[in-house]
């Protein structure tokens, strides 16, 4: 479409790489616990067996907490890519171990030392941002080749020539959503609630704000939050709504994000909510009204509604295993494994090579792959060489308690 032609332009200094229309189909393992069973989860590994002689390729994320839809999506998703690639017997072989960090960057910083004494020797870095950024200065000074699938911070990349990102970057979130509602015509007056202790919304919001007045769209406020204040978001919509605003731009994570289409429903309010990959999840909180969500929309680079080979075959998998839809952090974790085989394979490197052996080869091979993946617009995905992926986004709203192009 053109308009999304114009937002994958908008956002080509951002994003990357990934694979396999019709993966192999051999047996798959399930992981050390399944998606919704959070109270189980363990630091050993939930991996295949591999067939020869496998690379160490480990990760850290929130497999407990708060913040455990996101590891127990990606974790599963890169395992299904691993058990298929090991199905297939080829020289390219993984043993996939998943640490829990609950979302912490301490508990990462731990988690990610376990990892190395194991012998990890590439990494999926971290899932979210905040560990992700202490993550990736030790991934950076160990020479271990990262890839994350959804810490989209900047900072996790800057001047870190080893750390790459497969997801969407905080900034061009704020820029792609500015345009994309720009675009469709989706508000005449808008409104930004916002949580201003937390790397990933503020960037995004920075951004947006920035992007929106170059558009000329009509911010009428902003309003924030904090960790200890996201439970009760009523003075927040008083003011969206004492300011006439008919769009309310949500650049945070899907728990905040439930509690305020619930006390708005509650008020009476009910304008339009945008959203970013954060709320990706909003339909599995636990005692949220998921018609609530009705109408919401988002950006993100996945549709498991794609009806595409390698998406059916995908999705397919998933709820065979796990009993749920996968989200986009499921399938950029799947296509993270897939652009580590593509890139080990043209490297032309071994599992008998070091670390650091390894990351310089990556280094060098990541910048000139294309990786046509689960997540993008089947255009294909790169990098730059600072680590940015370039992909283009999907503009989704919630319909009948799903996802549904609106593209």
């Amino acid at each position: 479409m053109k308009k999304m032609r114009v937002l994958s332009l908008a956002m080509a200094a951002a994003m990357s790489a990934s694979l396999l229309a019709g993966c192999g189909g051999g047996t798959t393992s399930q992981p050390s616990a399944a998606p919704s069973d959070a109270g189980t989860q363990a630091s050993d590994s939930g991996s295949s067996t591999a067939t020869g002689a496998a690379f160490k390729l480990g990760g850290t994320g929130p497999l407990t907490g708060d913040a455990a839809i996101y590891g127990l999506a990606a974790y599963p998703g890169a395992q299904i890519a691993v058990d298929e690639i090991n199905a297939e017997g080829g020289d390219i072989q993984f043993e996939l171990r998943y640490e829990d960090d609950v979302n912490v960057p301490e508990t990462a910083v731990n988690a990610y030392n376990t990892l190395k004494e194991w012998g990890m020797q590439i990494s999926l870095g971290s899932v979210t941002s905040q560990p992700g950024v202490s993550t990736s200065v030790l991934a950076n000074e160990d020479r271990i080749f990262s890839l994350t699938p959804s810490a989209s911070s900047p900072d996790v990349i800057a001047g870190k020539d080893n750390v790459y990102q497969m997801c969407f970057s905080d900034p061009n979130q704020g820029l792609a959503s500015a345009q994309y509602i720009y675009d469709q015509n989706l508000g005449e007056n808008i409104f930004v609630i916002w949580k201003n202790d937390d790397v990933y919304s503020s960037g995004i919001y920075e951004q947006f704000v920035a992007e929106a007045e170059t558009l000329g769209l009509n911010i009428v406020g902003n309003a924030t939050f904090t960790t200890d204040t996201a439970t009760d978001f009523t003075v927040q919509l008083n003011q969206a709504q004492d300011a006439g605003a008919d769009l309310i731009f949500l650049p945070i994570y899907y728990q905040p994000a439930s509690l305020i289409l619930s006390q708005a429903n509650q008020m009476g309010y009910a304008p339009t909510f945008f959203g970013v990959d954060g709320m990706d999840g909003i339909l599995t909180v636990e005692g949220f009204d998921a018609s609530l969500a009705e109408g919401v929309m988002l950006l993100t680079p996945f549709n498991a509604d794609a009806t595409d080979e390698a998406t059916v075959n995908f999705v397919t998998k998933y709820q065979e295993l796990y009993g749920e839809t996968p989200n986009q952090f499921a399938a950029d974790a799947y296509d993270c494994v897939y652009a580590y085989k593509l890139a080990l394979e043209t490297a032309g490197c071994t599992p008998d090579m070091s670390a650091e052996e390894i990351c310089e080869a990556m280094v060098a091979t990541f910048p000139t792959i294309t990786l046509n993946g689960l997540t993008g617009d089947g255009e294909g995905i790169t990098w730059n060489d600072q680590g940015e992926v370039s992909k283009s986004p999907k503009g989704m709203i919630i319909e009948n308690g799903a996802y549904v192009g609106m593209d």
